[in-house]
């Protein structure tokens, strides 16, 4: 399986990115191994986020916020989405629109979770609408998470992907 990645060209600079590794990763599938995978689709500059929306992640991270424990299986939770004003209420100016605000209901993303997907179900295609960024150091479950908002860089991402 070869792979290859893109970093984005604003990041380390003066933008909502210097903090954020946004980078593409690209695997391309062994052709012996046939694979069939759900269709999923990026979400557009445009992509309607209603507050409350449920959306999925995923990821390798820690199971909690005590200890380093780390899962032996992929793991998933549900989030709802959060408004961006409600965010600021808990996070404050640090809340960029570059950023997706989800959870705080009982169930985050943790350490570890880096990079791994936000996505939500529209009809019959699920929608990356996020990727895991940060959140509280202690993984609180009553405070949402922060997830860097696709859309905002779909035009870099489909350039990528061509090119790629």
């Amino acid at each position: 399986m070869a792979k290859g990645s893109s970093p984005h060209p604003h990041w380390g600079g003066p933008h909502p990115l210097k903090k954020t590794r946004l980078f593409l990763e690209f695997f391309f599938p062994h052709p012996e191994k046939k694979t069939k995978f759900p269709p999923f689709g990026l979400a557009s500059t445009n992509e309607a986020l209603p507050s409350g929306l449920t959306c999925v992640t995923t990821g390798w991270g820690r199971i909690s916020g005590v200890g380093n424990v780390t899962p032996a299986r992929l793991q998933q939770v549900v989030l709802p989405l959060v408004t961006v004003n409600q965010c600021r209420q808990y996070w404050g100016a640090r809340i960029t629109d570059a950023m997706i605000c989800a959870g705080g209901s009982g169930a985050s993303s943790c350490q570890g979770d880096s990079g791994g997907p936000l996505v939500c179900q529209k009809g019959n295609t699920w929608v990356l609408i996020g990727i895991v960024s940060w959140g509280t150091k202690n993984c609180n479950i009553q405070a949402p998470a922060m997830y860097t908002r696709v859309s905002k860089f779909s035009t870099w991402i489909n350039q990528v992907m061509a090119y790629n």
